[in-house]
């Protein structure tokens, strides 16, 4: 079974900072992509950013320049970095893996409010 626990969710001030932390651990074969969704009520989740094994990166255009994600394989962690947030990045921020079999996992959801 695997376990994806995430943390670093919370309230903060437009222009603050958090910083978003995921933790995966099990049955693991080998984590190929770790990254990052959003969801609003009524919106569809969207892709906020990931990062391969290899160090490929992706980012939404909307929090380029102000997140950074980096991972740590060794510990099968991955960590987003978010600066300059703005009330429309409030959302429930959901991690996930996808591994090497194309298996993809979920974390439980951890809120981030901006307020203005």
């Amino acid at each position: 079974q695997v376990q994806l626990v995430e943390s670093g969710g919370g309230l903060v001030q437009a222009g603050g900072s958090l910083r978003l932390s995921c933790a995966a651990s099990g049955s693991i074969f080998s984590i190929e992509t770790m990254g990052y969704y959003r969801q609003t009520p009524g919106k569809q989740r969207e892709l906020v950013a990931s990062i391969t094994t290899g160090g490929r990166i992706n980012y939404a255009d909307s929090v380029k320049g102000r997140f950074t994600i980096s991972r740590d394989n060794a510990k099968n962690t991955a960590f987003l970095q978010m600066n300059s947030l703005k009330p429309e990045d409030t959302a429930v921020y959901y991690c996930y893996i996808r591994t090497a079999l194309s298996l993809n996992y979920w974390g439980q959801g951890t809120q981030v409010t901006v307020s203005s």
